[in-house]
């Protein structure tokens, strides 16, 4: 199962950056200034920068509380989005 959402905002590359770096020190993390792979406990996160737009992907472990994983990154994102936020996730 995978679930994505796609994020309006002209500023995903610099969002995509922060919030990669900010977990890197906690978690395995390939990132540049258009992609970004972290690897969670409860899961994969691939953020991938738009222009116009942050398209977030989920990929849960089996047992991840999927809810509590999108909670987890949108809450990080509006932390480093403040200026914006709260941003719009419309995960499918």
């Amino acid at each position: 199962m995978t679930v994505t959402a796609t994020v309006p905002t002209a500023n995903a590359s610099r969002y995509l950056q922060q919030l990669s770096k900010h977990w890197s020190h906690k978690f395995e993390v390939r990132f540049d200034a258009e992609k970004s792979e972290i690897a969670f406990p409860m899961g994969t996160l691939r953020m991938e920068a738009a222009p116009e737009a942050l398209v977030v992907t989920l990929e849960p472990t089996p047992e991840a509380d999927v809810a509590r994983f999108q909670q987890v990154v949108a809450d990080h994102l509006d932390r480093f989005a403040f200026k914006e936020a709260p941003l719009a996730f419309d995960w499918k």
